[in-house]
């Protein structure tokens, strides 16, 4: 029977920020310094918080576009990642190829619990871009899902979609004032442990949210990887575990999360669900290598949810 609840549409995304090229090896220990370590997988693909979940989000039947900086015409990297979204059936024709720049580049390392360790290489010509027509940008999408750490790219989009009325969920992930105007301008924060904390300044989880909760009117939560994650309901901190799976690689989990709960928020307007069905794509991805090419389809997520109780939700504060 069909869900009245849930819209039949599939949702039209936008996903505005960076785009990393990921060249990812598994090891079966992290070498120490000045060592040196065999890999025994290797695989190159595209990254980055935003590329990450507009793959996740591809992956589950919506429809979803991409809009960043990328290196320039002659950029090599460039190419490869807007050839994966186009595999992935993304709209990457608002990607902005900028002159001189060379698109970010990723070096990760997964030893054999799946953790990660990872080196970037941002080109500052990329954060200096803004998006030429904000408005048209969001136009035909029903939400947008931003980055912090592209924020002149990020405050015009939210801006606009505000203007629309459509949900704007950002992506913390980096620390950032409480008082920071591109969160003011947020329906819905998801942050990172890590940057929750050092944002507001409190290593508690739950004191944490409380102090963004202070300055923020929208709905603040917080992932913090296998204990899943935590959120503020009208001032009471609330925690969901995550689901139990053999982790293989935790490469672009959070980023996974990020895009199945957009994803779903656009379907059934309630945050909870959307967290359950975020965790349960998520911890599917990190049972298989590669970062986002182990990303689920919808059905893969719809039959893990089936198979699985629902985590228990647990009030902490």
């Amino acid at each position: 029977m069909t869900d009245p609840n849930v819209s039949q549409k599939a949702p039209r995304i936008l996903c505005a920020g960076g785009a990393v090229q990921d060249i990812v090896m598994r090891v079966d220990e992290f070498p120490k310094p000045g060592g040196k370590v065999s890999a025994t997988k290797y695989v190159v693909t595209s990254g980055g918080q935003s590329g990450n979940a507009a793959v996740a989000i591809a992956r589950l039947g919506g429809r979803v576009k991409y809009a960043g900086a990328l290196g320039d015409m002659e950029d090599e990297v460039a190419t490869s990642i807007t050839a994966n979204f186009a595999r992935e059936g993304i709209d990457y024709a608002s990607a902005v190829r900028v002159k001189g720049a060379s698109s970010s580049v990723s070096i990760v390392m997964l030893d054999h619990t799946g953790e990660k360790m990872i080196a970037t290489r941002r080109d500052s010509g990329l954060s200096e871009v803004a998006p030429d027509n904000a408005d048209a940008l969001v136009a035909d999408v029903d939400a947008v899902l931003i980055d912090n750490r592209y924020e002149n790219f990020a405050k015009p989009v939210c801006a606009a979609a505000l203007k629309r009325g459509i949900p704007r969920v950002i992506d913390l992930d980096r620390v950032t004032r409480p008082d920071d105007p591109l969160l003011a301008g947020c329906t819905h924060i998801v942050a990172s442990a890590e940057a929750l904390r050092g944002t507001a300044g409190e290593a508690d989880i739950g004191a944490a949210l409380k102090v963004l909760g202070k300055h923020l009117q929208g709905f603040l939560a917080a992932t913090d990887g296998p204990d899943g994650v935590y959120w503020l309901d009208h001032g009471k901190v609330r925690h969901m575990p995550a689901f139990k799976v053999d982790v293989v690689d935790s490469l672009g989990a959070g980023d996974t999360f990020h895009g199945a709960f957009v994803f779903r928020l656009v379907e059934c307007g309630d945050e909870v669900d959307a967290m359950r069905f975020g965790s349960a794509t998520a911890a599917i991805k990190c049972t298989r290598f590669g970062g986002l090419m182990g990303a689920p389809s919808r059905a893969e997520v719809d039959a893990f949810l089936k198979e699985r109780a629902a985590p228990a939700l647990e009030a902490v504060g």
